[in-house]
């Protein structure tokens, strides 16, 4: 099979990266297929940053190899970039410029003009559904209208693979909702492949398949459904002073918790009797107990031991 034949978009092999002292990645490897919505979702200090610099070519590698559509990102960087649309999470936007002299600009850099040119402005702020409003200033624009802007720079000369780093940043809800519309409608219409990085548990659980990432590491990968199947039946939370003895009286009913601080996570199938039981065994030494679906948090949770936003380190 030759490089540019590979069926997958990205296949990150045993990559390390470190700032001195500091451990960023570890032993990282990750495949992603082509087509999809893929999602690095973790809190800060995870690596997920690291790796997208990484991936972008916007800072070396010092260990192991990344490869984008076969191509090298340490051997073969200038065809790895022309596979590359990128969106910051710090905006790349003139307000100054109106929304058509932005996305020329971004043109300029890759060399297009003429018919080309026009061909493709028709078409990505078709995609982006900003064509109305090519005359307006970036700087009058919602954040979700921006954001789309930033979008249609990306895509512009048409890459196979497309990287937003925390793409939400700073959007309402509505505004977040509308860009991943924008999303799915690339994906569905172009066949582009999509990777984003993601501290928003509720917009990870939207991709196709998702990393979950933690202190350099990929510690579950699949789809965020199957990933939450796998916990089984449900979680109960229970925020107690008596944890160990609250755990014991678990035990002694075969259902195992896992401790985090004060608070005991439970999965399995269980029903509300066990909640009757409880309350009746524990009384006021219970502060809450909560029956609920397994989340994206929970996955993350059953499997570093630590609370989703317990750390806070520089990426």
């Amino acid at each position: 099979m030759q490089p540019s034949e590979s069926p997958l978009a990205l296949d990150v092999n045993r990559v390390d990266y470190s700032y001195g002292a500091y451990i960023a990645l570890q032993n990282l490897s990750l495949s992603i297929e082509s087509g999809q919505i893929f999602a690095l979702l973790g809190p800060n200090g995870s690596g997920k940053t690291t790796l997208f610099r990484l991936i972008g070519t916007l800072s070396p590698l010092q260990s192991g190899d990344i490869f984008v559509f076969g191509q090298s990102v340490r051997h073969q960087q200038g065809l790895v970039r022309g596979l590359l649309g990128v969106v910051f999470q710090a905006p790349s936007l003139d307000a100054k410029l109106t929304v058509l002299e932005n996305i020329q600009c971004q043109a300029a850099l890759y060399g297009l003009s003429g018919s080309t040119l026009r061909n493709r402005i028709a078409e990505v702020t078709k995609q982006m559904g900003i064509t109305d409003r090519l005359n307006s200033l970036t700087g009058q624009l919602s954040g979700g209208l921006k954001r789309r802007v930033e979008l249609a720079k990306g895509i512009l000369h048409r890459p196979r693979l497309l990287l937003l780093d925390e793409p939400s940043t700073g959007l309402d809800p509505a505004s977040r909702l509308d860009l991943w519309h924008a999303l799915t409608r690339l994906r569905d219409l172009s066949g582009t492949t999509i990777v984003l990085t993601t501290h928003l548990l509720d917009e990870a659980d939207k991709a196709d398949r998702i990393a979950i990432m933690h202190a350099g590491q990929t510690v579950a990968v699949g789809r965020p459904q199957v990933l939450r199947q796998e916990l089984g039946g449900q979680i109960l939370s229970i925020q107690t002073d008596a944890p160990e003895v609250v755990t014991q009286w678990l035990a002694d009913r075969q259902l195992e918790a896992q401790a985090i601080g004060n608070q005991l996570r439970v999965t399995g199938p269980m029903t509300v009797s066990i909640l009757e039981q409880l309350t009746a065994s524990f009384g006021t030494r219970l502060q809450s107990l909560t029956l609920g679906q397994p989340s994206l948090e929970d996955v993350f949770i059953a499997r570093t031991g630590h609370q989703f936003w317990s750390h806070h380190e520089p990426e």
